[in-house]
């Protein structure tokens, strides 16, 4: 925050939105809703953070001073099996944010989840406007991915699986499904979804009886999962591979403003 942002202050919006606390207009729902306060009273639309501003969102406090404004990062990670992604894990398993390189100021956020049995395509940035619009089930991000079947796949099954089953929290579908190799009792497949919903492409598969035994996510939106990008491994964006993002993503007025370079790094993980 410059000088006169300090002085005449910044939309809560956007500062919230920019640490990764929700979208702009869910965070305009929450002030409708009463939901945040300023120095103890409710805030209205159009209000702004000032310095030694004291913030609370549903009574709980946020220490906004921590998203400060500064150049946009995307890291693709290759996700292994065996990690959660959470930032603490009560059970003490590995988790994907010790992994990263670390911020000076703001911090990490997930673009979606992995469960710990899925490996593939994490998308990480420090923009949290950018992370909720990937995220927004409004903006329709295709997954795709890539699944090892146990067992015999009927092309009635895939019609089903593509026409839409029920599951316990309600009807489901693949957008597209096609095979993509394998021989004897493991056949691979890729299939596409738009839902984030928790295990969905396990699920779907698992409604007809079939197991997954191995799934990886390759692709999220227009990012592809680099082939030489190995596990523990992580890839950063270029200034023009995310302006690209930010344009399929709606924000084409906001400059990523970065400076960097493709590369490749690897992080071992930390052993128990």
């Amino acid at each position: 925050m410059n000088a006169n942002q300090s002085v005449e202050g910044e939309r809560i919006q956007k500062v919230l939105a920019r640490g990764g606390i929700g979208s702009r207009r869910e965070i305009e729902r929450w002030i409708d809703e009463g939901r945040l306060k300023i120095n103890g009273k409710p805030v209205g639309l159009g209000e702004r953070l000032k310095e030694g501003d004291y913030l609370q969102i549903n009574d709980r406090v946020v220490h906004w001073e921590k998203f400060v404004e500064q150049p946009t990062r995307v890291l693709l990670y290759h996700k292994p099996v065996g990690e959660v992604v959470t930032r603490r894990d009560p059970e003490g398993r590995p988790v994907v944010f010790t992994q990263l390189p670390k911020l000076a100021v703001s911090r990490w956020i997930a673009v979606g989840r992995l469960d710990i049995n899925t490996s593939g395509l994490l998308l990480v940035t420090n923009n949290g406007e950018l992370a909720n619009r990937l995220m927004h089930p409004s903006t329709q991000v295709e997954r795709e991915y890539a699944v090892r079947i146990l067992g015999e796949v009927s092309e009635a099954t895939i019609e089903k699986l593509k026409q839409g089953v029920e599951l316990e929290d309600g009807k489901a579908k693949f957008d597209d499904i096609w095979f993509s190799g394998g021989e004897g009792a493991n056949k691979w497949y890729n299939v596409t979804v738009v839902e984030g919903r928790n295990r969905l492409v396990r699920r779907l598969w698992e409604s007809q009886e079939l197991v997954v035994s191995r799934l990886m996510r390759v692709r999220y939106g227009p990012v592809v999962l680099p082939e030489r990008l190995k596990a523990h491994s992580f890839y950063e964006l270029t200034d023009k591979e995310l302006e690209l993002l930010f344009e399929f993503a709606g924000m084409e007025g906001e400059k990523p403003a970065i400076v960097a370079k493709p590369e490749f790094k690897t992080h071992k993980s930390r052993k128990k």
